[in-house]
């Protein structure tokens, strides 16, 4: 059953969103998949599972380890499976190449099966049984936080790659894709630049679109501004005649869209059914990009806006580069899109980390990892010093008939990863909200 209200304060909305969401040091996510889930995985300060003394990576017979895990098979496959290809792909290219310190990748895969207990159990598995050197993988932030304490307890490595809510550094995660000033804060910035003062928000019943719909109503209420709805719906939701009324009946003039996986087919489809085009209610989405867009169908998308770091269209030569070997990899149909391009140079960024440290140790190869740069498809990414997050362009787009995504403004230069929002006055107290 969704969740609906309009919050008369956001002190009400934090306290009814805390009530929700649980979590030792961090705000937690409900269960991929699952109307009725279980308490989450607990964090670090109490693992899930037994610490135990991490095995060398796998590096005899002129190999090294890697996992990957994202999900192959259910709701949230329509997005990850792309993401496990790209990896496929950097880890080709790099073996072509030489392989990493002169040895080759050898690749151990697992489905995470879009549900969160699934990847907890898959992450130990590749980090105590397969003894990987590194993990890349994870979509949702209930993922995320169903494998960080694994993760942390057997002092793995994971490379996660898509935009999330911020509010979160671990000691073993690299986050190559956008945090929050990277993707949500500049994205509302935008939209109140043009013009827009009824926000809607829409999104999927977990931790990621909880979380930053917590701080887009920061953001707007530091604005004079208030969300005019909000609903949330189940993971897999297919259902959305009931939602598009209530969107009807609130009258806002941009629908700010943090559905995740599948449930974004069903809700433009049946949007455009209900007759409302982008024209009539335009909407923003943070998790659709061109994958999603072909489930889609791009007639019923074109010209809603999505925001996020990297498009296919964007115009580098390493981009050039990488949508050929992809394409000339998987088929000239399939598409690229941020997720895709950040789990692609994750793995290069791993690889340049390694080599510096002239070891797969996990604390050599995170010392070695400050300040690397990369000349990523969607422009040069920098290692944060501290956080492990990247240096990122921010870019927001309006979809084509076509499926691909026309740019319509940037940043202009990478920004600076700032996942507790340190720099912004509006946001004090969301970092306590993440102890």
């Amino acid at each position: 059953m969704s969740v609906s209200y309009l919050p008369k304060s956001l002190g009400t909305f934090a306290s009814n969103t805390l009530k929700l969401l649980a979590g030792l040091g961090l705000i937690l996510a409900v269960a991929c998949g699952s109307e009725a889930p279980p308490a989450p995985a607990p964090t670090s300060a109490a693992p899930a599972a037994a610490a135990v003394e991490p095995a060398p990576a796998a590096e005899d017979s002129g190999t090294i380890k890697v996992g990957i895990l994202h999900s192959l098979s259910g709701t949230m496959s329509i997005s990850e499976t792309a993401v496990h290809d790209a990896e496929l792909l950097a880890i080709e290219e790099i073996n072509a190449a030489g392989g990493v310190m002169g040895k080759q990748l050898e690749v151990v895969i697992e489905d995470g099966a879009s549900d969160w207990p699934t990847f907890a159990e898959k992450a130990r598995k590749l980090l105590q049984e397969d003894e990987v050197a590194v993990v890349f993988g994870g979509w949702t932030s209930a993922s995320r936080k169903a494998m960080l304490p694994v993760f942390e307890a057997n002092n793995g490595l994971l490379f996660y790659p898509v935009q999330y809510e911020g509010l979160e550094t671990s000691p073993n995660i690299f986050y190559t894709g956008a945090t929050t000033n990277q993707q949500i804060v500049p994205a509302v910035e935008y939209l109140i630049e043009e013009g827009k003062t009824k926000f809607y928000l829409l999104g999927s019943d977990y931790v990621f679109p909880r979380t930053s719909n917590l701080i887009i109503n920061k953001q707007l209420e530091a604005a004079g501004l208030e969300a005019v709805g909000e609903e949330y719906t189940p993971l897999g939701h297919t259902e959305y005649s009931t939602v598009i009324s209530k969107i009807r009946a609130a009258e806002p003039d941009i629908v700010f869209n943090t559905l995740n996986g599948d449930s974004n087919v069903a809700f433009f489809k049946q949007l455009r059914d209900a007759g409302i085009s982008a024209e009539d209610l335009p909407t923003i989405s943070v998790s659709v990009a061109e994958e999603e867009i072909t489930g889609i169908g791009a007639d019923n998308i074109t010209d809603h806006l999505v925001a996020w770091n990297y498009f296919q269209t964007t115009d580098t030569p390493e981009n050039a580069k990488f949508v050929q070997a992809f394409q000339a990899k998987y088929g000239e149909n399939r598409v690229t899109d941020d997720p895709i391009e950040a789990g692609y140079f994750g793995v290069y960024l791993w690889k340049a980390a390694v080599e510096k440290a002239v070891s797969t140790d996990v604390a050599a190869v995170k010392e070695a990892a400050k300040g690397i740069t990369f000349a990523a498809p969607g422009g040069t990414v920098t290692i944060h010093n501290e956080n492990q997050h990247v240096s990122k362009t921010v870019r927001i787009g309006k979809v084509r008939s076509d499926g691909q995504i026309d740019e319509i403004w940037n940043s202009g230069s990478p920004v600076s990863p700032d996942p507790y929002l340190d720099s912004y006055e509006w946001a004090s107290g969301l970092r306590e909200l993440a102890q």
